[in-house]
């Protein structure tokens, strides 16, 4: 998936699961990587492969996009400024939630999955603590700022301090239209999310770092939704709910 991914299951089954799971995260990367020439996506973006003939998966992500896109008020928009669609903003925490869900039905209750940032957990640790997440200092990447214990929630991070500027006000957003792919979000460098799961999270993480300023606003307004901006002064904001993740 062009990321690195932490699976942590205990248990005498573990490691066959653990198997299970990559296997499922591989078959996500070949239906929907932009960057493999067979993926099912790419055959989309070609035109080679109809709407009747996309796969299950691939319609329930689509479907998924298109609500995002209507409750964030078009921040989330998959499709690109040369029409083709890259569903990657969401693809990455609908895999995580349904590769839980598969550790859950073989009957594992603690268990720590992460790909790229994004985080389902269930549990205990192998210690019998609740599991805990460290959001990076984006200005310094040996040290963190925050620990959360998210308690079965979903947690993921929307930033530029490692991937660099990917992320864009969608053109015709905003009071102006936006030339090209739209304008860099320039006003913060990082923005943590904490949905009911990881899926929520992750879906509204992008869409709200490309509000900027606007967009821990919005979390402070979304039911479900808590949140952690750090602007590019190193200033920074949770919502009010935000410090109940907080505590041990």
């Amino acid at each position: 998936m062009g990321m690195p991914i932490t699976v942590d299951i205990g248990g005498p089954t573990g490691a066959a699961l653990v198997d299970t799971v990559f296997d499922y995260f591989g078959q996500i990367d070949q239906r929907f990587s932009t960057y493999k020439s067979d993926s099912e996506i790419s055959a989309i973006n070609r035109g080679d492969l109809p709407v009747r003939d996309w796969s299950g998966g691939m319609m329930e992500v689509m479907a998924l996009a298109e609500h995002t896109k209507s409750q964030t008020g078009g921040y989330f928009d998959i499709r690109k400024p040369d029409g083709s669609l890259d569903p990657s903003g969401i693809v990455k925490g609908w895999a995580i939630r349904n590769a839980a869900e598969i550790v859950q039905r073989a009957g594992v209750g603690d268990f720590f999955i992460e790909a790229g940032g994004d985080i389902q957990s269930r549990g205990k640790n192998a210690s019998g603590l609740d599991w805990s997440v460290g959001i990076r200092n984006p200005f310094k990447a040996d040290e963190i700022i925050k620990i959360v214990y998210p308690r079965g929630h979903g947690v993921a991070t929307s930033g530029t301090y490692v991937r660099g500027q990917h992320i864009y006000i969608p053109p015709g957003i905003g009071d102006y239209i936006s030339p090209g792919i739209g304008d860099p979000v320039t006003e913060i460098v990082s923005l943590t999310v904490i949905g009911s799961d990881v899926l929520e999270a992750d879906r509204f993480a992008t869409a709200a770092f490309a509000m900027g300023r606007e967009g821990i606003l919005f979390l402070e307004q979304a039911p479900g939704l808590e949140g952690y901006v750090v602007d590019r002064n190193g200033r920074a904001t949770p919502t009010s709910g935000f410090g109940a993740f907080c505590q041990p």
